[in-house]
């Protein structure tokens, strides 16, 4: 039996939950347990690439990482959602957004990669969604998953939703339940994770609805699904998250508004039956993706490293002022705006680093970035307190515990909270490396393992990692990239 179709049958056979438009259910535990079969997944030793990362000198030149995830994927949903064609330059091409694409067709929206790299979206329209033949495979994504869960909620289709082990794991409860709210009907696994399938209501019900948790990704899904909302949809969050959806959505004609109010609340309405307008994007490049290339450079003795048009949209780039506080030189340079974002190029110098504690405010605005920002703080001089992290535990993998044991490994002393880490510097002194018989376990997790690639670098034995091919899930060219950077290439 081919996979979706296996995964769809056992999905038919749960009970249908039933939602009111005005209240929320929370998806019962009635999902049987798949056999690992039906999911693809990584940690197949056989299939496997791991890979030692050791030492090879300075990181120098200049170099360019690909286009913003974040962007990338909404520049898809939202070329699709508009009437006439979208071109966006700059794509990131990783397999999450490629499967964000690929569900984006299933439903209707013509999207084409030209020769020259530009991408053409010919889009159906807001409320033109068509039913999918077959599951939507998000792969490994858990933004395509929630985002696209909040565009299939308001138009009259039913989508199921799978993915790989490491995506399967993932909760999807906070998304489940403001969409209920506004009408759509779930069937979950147990704890409410995919596959699952979804059942969309058109028309469905504005909501006014307060994130009990800071999400960009729970903020975005509620106003994708506001889209085709007759009526004001309202997201109110306690603190900024990432402004991408509200800054494109206004891009592609969306009426939405954004009041700010003194104690950082933010509230959003969104005019619903919105008449979206196709349009010419360039995306900067990926913060998150140039992350592991400035914690290199800093950490490397001897670097001087030029990362071009990297993207600086203040929700995102709070790593950059905490490593600046944490001594490390980082100018900016070429400092401009691109589609209403600001870009810069950033020059890094090696630097001695020392270690702070972290204020949590900063979280939202950079919580891809602490794996990354732990591997810099095992070289600082002294002790980094990280608090306020526990989005990390429910990511692509329990990063917090994850990453305490992989440092640890390598020869860091680390000791793990409820909410994050407290992590005791070598004051730039290599860390010794993982034991020739010992590999960093990554969890499929990608960010780990390009976290990890960076601690080799500044090691003394290197850092063994069990797999590098979840990398391929954000940042494909990554290995190539840190070759040339090391000149190695």
């Amino acid at each position: 039996m081919p996979r979706s179709r296996g995964i769809k049958a056992t999905v038919q056979q749960v009970a249908r939950l039933a939602i009111g438009a005005g209240r929320c259910q929370k998806p019962r535990a009635i999902l049987p347990d798949l056999p690992e079969s039906a999911f693809v997944t990584a940690a197949d030793p056989a299939a496997m690439r791991p890979r030692r990362f050791t030492a090879q000198g300075p990181l120098t030149g200049r170099i360019r990482v690909p286009g913003d995830k974040s962007i990338s994927h909404r520049s898809i949903m939202l070329g699709a959602l508009a009437v006439g064609r979208t071109r966006v330059t700059g794509l990131l091409e990783g397999e999450d957004v490629l499967s964000t694409a690929a569900a984006m067709r299933a439903m209707g929206a013509s999207i084409e990669r030209l020769p020259t790299g530009e991408w053409v979206i010919d889009g159906v329209g807001v409320g033109a969604l068509l039913q999918p033949r077959t599951a939507l495979d998000m792969g490994n994504s858990g933004t395509s998953t929630r985002l696209l869960m909040g565009l299939v909620a308001s138009h009259p289709i039913t989508a199921t939703f799978i993915g790989d082990a490491s995506l399967s794991k993932r909760p999807m409860g906070r998304v489940i339940e403001p969409l209920s709210q506004m009408g759509a009907d779930f069937t979950a696994a147990p704890g409410g994770k995919l596959p699952l399938t979804l059942r969309g209501l058109s028309p469905a019900v504005p909501i006014t609805y307060r994130l009990p948790v800071a999400s960009a990704q729970v903020k975005s899904a509620i106003l994708l699904a506001g889209l085709n909302t007759p009526g004001t949809t309202t997201v109110i969050e306690p603190v900024p998250t990432r402004d991408h959806s509200e800054r494109m959505l206004r891009g592609f004609g969306a009426d939405l508004t954004v009041e700010s109010a003194p104690d950082g609340t933010r509230t959003i309405h969104l005019a619903g039956e919105a008449d979206l307008k196709p349009q010419t994007i360039e995306v900067p490049g990926d913060p998150s993706s140039a992350a592991f290339f400035v914690v290199a450079a800093l950490i490397v003795p001897g670097s001087d490293l030029v990362i071009e048009n990297v993207g600086l949209n203040p929700t995102r780039a709070a790593l950059f002022d905490v490593l600046r506080a944490m001594g490390g030189s980082i100018e900016e340079q070429n400092v401009r705006d691109v589609g209403g974002e600001p870009v810069a190029d950033l020059r890094v110098r090696a630097s001695t680093l020392t270690g702070i504690a972290v204020d949590p405010a900063v979280v939202p605005s950079m919580v891809d970035e602490f794996p990354v920002l732990f591997v810099a703080a095992a070289l600082a001089s002294g002790r980094t307190v990280t608090t306020g992290l526990e989005e990390l535990r429910v990511k692509e993998s329990d990063r917090i515990a994850v990453m305490r044991t992989a440092l640890e490994l390598a020869g860091a002393t680390v000791t793990e909270t409820e909410d994050g880490l407290i992590i005791h510097g070598t004051g730039g002194d290599p860390l010794p490396g993982t034991p020739d018989a010992s590999a960093v376990a990554t969890h499929l997790d990608h960010r780990i393992a390009m976290s990890m690639a960076v601690a080799g670098l500044a090691s003394r034995a290197g850092v063994e990692v069990d797999d590098t091919r979840p990398i391929a899930t954000s940042f494909p060219i990554f290995e190539s990239l840190l070759a040339s950077a090391t000149g190695m290439a």
